[in-house]
């Protein structure tokens, strides 16, 4: 008699808790606690993950790689064509070699380490010019037969395809790379631009796009066989400027526009068998089109896109063909402060915060109140002794330490115990627009403003629960800066020194060490982390206020979602996957939000007879 086991190989097991790996995957185990049959099944879905670097409010930027590893270059920046370049390890991104020929609208090919660019924007009929990438820089090659802009492109750096596009009227032009030099092959049946194409010079697949004049969504399909092109069978949903990954026998397109209206991008996605398409249930996030487009047919990325500004151009999500359910990082919006204000002290966790001090604009210039953050809402505490702005904090809600400040400039320290303040020893010297770090009897404070000079200072001092001890001095004297970690294992991010920084250090419990820089050089902002790993997020970059966040694994930032309300001067504690932001300037904000960190976890079932 044939049962499970013979099927399958393994009997159904009886656990009192579901599994949490892998070897789940086609088994049906029986959860006694539960009651009930249960199994792991495939599912498939779009997640937030980190935000672009570079902003495209234009779109048009290219993609080539993985999702663990890919790469995002050109697009339409605020001032025109962009020769950014920003690497993905499936977290966030990083920059990378600026491009030679900033350029929008351009075909992407290769790898994060072996990446070719082509053609592109400016109009009228777009470039003819090549370069590729060696995971470092960028280096000009031979050029395209035909200069065109809007066009598809696909492959690997020594086998790609350019396809259609303009060069002023809707082009047939198909050309292949070799890694050395473009040759024109026969063309497309049909003259498209924003078309997608997926696929090396061998074996590739073309698909959507439109025409212009009059404008008509494009749903043809066309296949590469390595001599011609022949048409296959049509797209459900005629899109142009689409994103799209795979194969020419298995590809899925995703966004786009249809039927013209870049105000009214699709969400939906499609999938193509090498047969016919089929449409999904699976959408993105954000309908956009004019993104990157990466990955493969079961792990794909779609970084940037239009429309703007309101729906984030520089969002960045994942397609996952899993029997996980991947969540992104995100931030979540969480109670308001009873008192906003900006330039306060932070200590706690994202269920147990503290904030104290600070200063609302008005009068009093310098707050002395303090309140409490449950996870929820903020009830107020008992005041600071000496109210104050541009305070630094460290410690736990129940443990906490502020210490420095203005106006004016002081050096007091002060204790709360979960009920009120009290004053300790002063720190050595006044300090205001420092950071801390650690707990209320092994607390760090450094950096700051430098009297007479608006270079900022290189302090460190040590706090043993009684006094202050100076210790060893940053690298780069810095004010306005951020820090989290504990006193032998802390880290100070960005700051100014009369310039807006992005360095970065490391603190070992004597000495400093210079490491990698934040993606973005931003001052007064906020940050999270327990130890030498954690999040800095919103500040001033040397514009506008920014809500962009950047996470740190102990060796390279790389950017997470983004807060929902940009800010400066905010309060921010927890650790690297759960941190809390609060308060700000730019307005004065009283506004709460809490971060995420991505989490992974078995997509389990029920088994039922319904």
């Amino acid at each position: 008699m044939t049962n499970y086991k013979n099927i399958f190989g393994k009997p159904v097991k009886f656990l009192t808790t579901d599994p949490d790996n892998a070897e789940a995957e086609g088994q049906i185990w029986y959860n006694s606690t539960a009651g009930a049959f249960k199994n792991v099944i495939v599912t498939q879905a779009w997640s937030s993950s980190g935000s672009l670097i570079t902003l495209r409010p234009g779109g048009g930027p290219a993609g080539a790689g993985t999702q663990t590893a890919g790469l995002v270059f050109g697009g339409n920046g605020p001032s025109g064509p962009t020769t950014s370049s920003e690497e993905y390890n499936g977290v966030g991104f990083v920059l990378g070699g600026n491009l030679n020929t900033g350029r929008y609208m351009l075909g992407g090919a290769g790898t994060q380490t072996a990446a070719l660019g082509f053609g592109g924007e400016p109009p009228p009929s777009g470039l003819d010019s090549s370069e590729s990438y060696n995971g470092t820089s960028w280096t000009e090659g031979n050029n395209l037969n035909t200069a065109r802009r809007t066009l598809g492109g696909s492959g690997t750096q020594t086998a790609a395809m350019a396809v259609g596009g303009t060069t002023g009227t809707v082009s047939t032009a198909s050309e292949k790379y070799d890694g050395t030099s473009w040759t024109s092959t026969p063309s497309l049946n049909q003259a498209k631009r924003n078309t997608q194409n997926v696929g090396p010079s061998a074996a590739a697949l073309n698909f959507g796009g439109y025409t212009t004049p009059p404008q008509v969504v494009r749903t043809e399909t066309e296949s590469w066989d390595g001599s011609s092109w022949t048409a296959v069978n049509t797209m459900n949903v005629g899109r142009y400027g689409s994103g799209a990954t795979g194969t020419q026998t298995s590809a899925i397109a995703f966004g786009g526009f249809n039927p013209g209206n870049p105000t009214n991008p699709v969400a939906a996605n499609e999938s193509w068998d090498g047969t016919s398409w089929t449409n999904t249930s699976i959408t993105l996030v954000q309908a956009r089109g004019y993104g990157a487009g990466f990955g493969t047919n079961t792990a794909a990325v779609l970084a940037g896109g239009n429309p703007t500004p309101a729906n984030k151009p520089v969002a960045t999500e994942e397609y996952n063909t899993s029997i996980n359910v991947i969540t992104g990082a995100a931030w979540a919006s969480g109670g308001n402060m009873n008192e906003a204000r900006g330039q306060l002290a932070s200590a706690g966790t994202q269920t147990a915060a503290l904030a104290a001090g600070g200063s609302d604009g008005g009068s009093p210039f310098n707050n002395n109140e303090s309140e409490e953050y449950n996870g929820t809402s903020w009830t107020e505490g008992n005041n600071l002794t000496t109210g104050r702005r541009d305070i630094a904090g460290t410690g736990t809600q129940t443990a906490g330490l502020a210490f420095g400040g203005q106006s004016p400039a002081t050096a007091k320290t002060e204790e709360y115990d979960g009920t009120s303040w009290s004053e300790q020893n002063d720190m050595p010297a006044t300090g205001f627009q420092m950071a801390g770090a650690g707990t209320q009897t092994a607390g760090l404070g450094f950096g700051g403003y430098k009297p007479g000079s608006p270079n900022g200072n290189n302090v460190t001092y040590e706090y043993d629960g009684t006094n202050w001890t100076a210790s060893g001095t940053m690298n780069t004297g810095r004010r306005d800066l951020a820090g989290f970690g504990i006193q032998t294992a802390a880290v100070a991010c960005g700051g100014q020194d009369g310039s807006i920084l992005n360095a970065t250090e490391e603190y070992n419990g004597s000495s400093w060490t210079a490491v990698n820089n934040l993606n973005t050089a931003r001052s007064i902002l906020g940050a999270a982390g327990a130890d030498q790993t954690g999040i800095a997020f919103g500040g001033y970059p040397g514009t506008a206020p920014t809500a962009q966040t950047e996470q740190y694994d102990g060796t390279n930032w790389v950017t997470s979602a983004s807060m929902g309300t940009a800010r400066q001067q905010l309060g921010g504690t927890g650790i690297v996957s759960s941190g809390v932001a609060f308060g700000g300037s730019s307005p004065t904000s009283n506004a709460t939000e809490e971060f995420t960190g991505e989490t992974s976890a078995l997509n389990i079932k029920t088994i039922t007879t319904s």
